[in-house]
């Protein structure tokens, strides 16, 4: 009787009723918001991850061990572009997300001209990233800007990769469809190597200075000094990215002696990639296992490869990056038509095409990538598939910037509907005749239900 008589008394009591709702959501928000304040939870649900970082930017931040201030030189409205700090502010605390030791401040060029001349500032909005004692200007801000300025800032030291040039070699810097710099070359230093050449004719060594030597395929033969000075590179412990086409070695053979590498005549066949492209083009989808193809999961395809076979030597170790045409074959000349497997003087596959080396050599571990193609890095070539991203990999290796080795972009997709006539036919159809239908429909129906009552 008595919890009857205080059961109904409760829902009788209009005040105590609502005093009791009161506090039961005063403490249901305070629970809440002391959760949201222990605990954060975020997700990103729009279609192409657009308020979310790429994996490969996420991957450079957990590279930067200490703290990075970021100084935003913008006014607080912009004729153009509005409230360019909200727009700024709202971009980097993506990267904050993932790094909360990001300090971004904000000055006025207009109201504080002093530090903005002081600091060289040329636009609103400019910026200064700063890290490890290093600085850089941006002014322009997206994703690809940002982690490129920080890859370059997380460098440990300052690297120079250095190429042999004067005997008609592809060039890192060149822009001609044979050479490697438009992409390659330019991918390099963006992200924070020096590219300078090397004349050996001029030279008397190699520099000490040179983090990389890239050797691409000479079109004339070099002179025994030159070779002599590339193998004291080589006895030093010079870390070096040698890039062999299917042609002859012009000098460079006994370099191949010094690495243990017979490097047999012939190109890579593979008819059967599934890549509607020719079958002179080997194509590398899976790789071992290595610091340069961790997480590393794009196509790459190498016109005309030749093959590469190491010999059995202690001195060395080997590890294979790239093995192609696993139902395709090594052929002594180039396919005129249909390729057609010759028993008699084609070597079945696979073909390794790609292969790391390393040994130590004063007290030291030296590197050493030898890639049996040339024209994959090209710059008429280097914007397939995953080229120019393994080729950055490799120097990062080989410079000792493994570290800095990260995940590949995912790519972009595509966020607009696409419909067929049909569809559209339907949607257009049920919007000009279906719904007014329906609509009249309803009304008549309520109109004839009423009339009935």
């Amino acid at each position: 009787m008595l919890r009857r008589f205080f059961s109904l008394r409760f829902f009788q009591n209009a005040v105590l009723r609502n005093t009791i709702f009161v506090l039961l959501l005063l403490v249901t928000a305070f629970g809440l918001g002391y959760l949201a304040t222990r605990h954060h939870v975020q997700r990103d649900v729009t279609h192409n991850a657009s308020n979310s970082l790429e994996p490969a930017s996420v991957e450079v931040l957990k590279q930067l061990t200490g703290p990075v201030s970021i100084t935003v030189y913008a006014t607080e409205h912009d004729v153009r572009l509005g409230d360019i700090r909200k727009i700024i502010r709202d971009f980097l605390s993506l990267y904050q997300r993932y790094k909360a030791d990001i300090k971004l401040v904000f000055i006025d060029p207009e109201k504080d001209a002093e530090k903005a001349r002081a600091a060289r500032i040329q636009l609103n909005g400019e910026m200064v990233i700063e890290y490890a004692g290093r600085s850089e200007h941006l002014t322009r801000i997206n994703e690809q800007i940002v982690t490129s300025t920080l890859l370059r800032l997380a460098h440990t030291r300052d690297q120079t990769v250095m190429y042999l040039d004067g005997h008609g070699e592809r060039k890192l810097d060149g822009i001609a469809n044979f050479d490697l710099g438009t992409v390659f070359g330019a991918k390099l230093k963006q992200n924070g190597f020096r590219l300078n050449s090397l004349n050996l004719a001029l030279a008397q060594e190699v520099p000490v200075n040179a983090s990389v030597l890239v050797i691409t395929q000479p079109q004339l033969d070099l002179m025994p000094g030159e070779t002599d000075k590339l193998l004291r590179y080589v006895e030093r412990g010079g870390n070096l990215l040698w890039l062999v086409d299917a042609e002859p070695l012009r000098g460079l053979e006994r370099l191949a002696e010094k690495l243990d590498l017979l490097l047999p005549p012939g190109i890579v066949i593979d008819p059967d990639s599934g890549m509607n492209v020719s079958a002179t083009w080997a194509i590398g989808a899976t790789y071992p296992l290595h610091a340069i193809t961790r997480n590393f999961n794009l196509i790459t395809a190498y016109p005309s490869a030749r093959p590469l076979i190491r010999n059995e030597n202690t001195g060395w170790k080997h590890h294979v990056l790239v093995e192609a045409a696993a139902r395709g074959w090594v052929s002594r000349k180039a396919p005129k038509g249909k390729p057609v497997f010759d028993k008699q003087h084609d070597i079945p596959g696979p073909v390794v095409i790609a292969m790391a080396l390393e040994r130590n050599i004063n007290d030291r571990e030296q590197r050493i990538v030898v890639v049996g193609n040339g024209a994959f890095l090209a710059n008429s070539y280097a914007g397939n598939g995953g080229n120019v991203d393994l080729g950055v990999n490799m120097v990062n290796w080989l410079a000792g910037e493994e570290h800095l080795i990260t995940l590949q972009p995912r790519a972009t997709k595509d966020s607009n509907l696409l419909l067929s006539k049909a569809q559209i036919n339907i949607i257009s159809i049920g919007s000009l005749l279906g719904l007014p239908l329906l609509l009249a429909g309803v009304g008549i129906l309520i109109w004839w239900k009423r009339r009935r009552a």
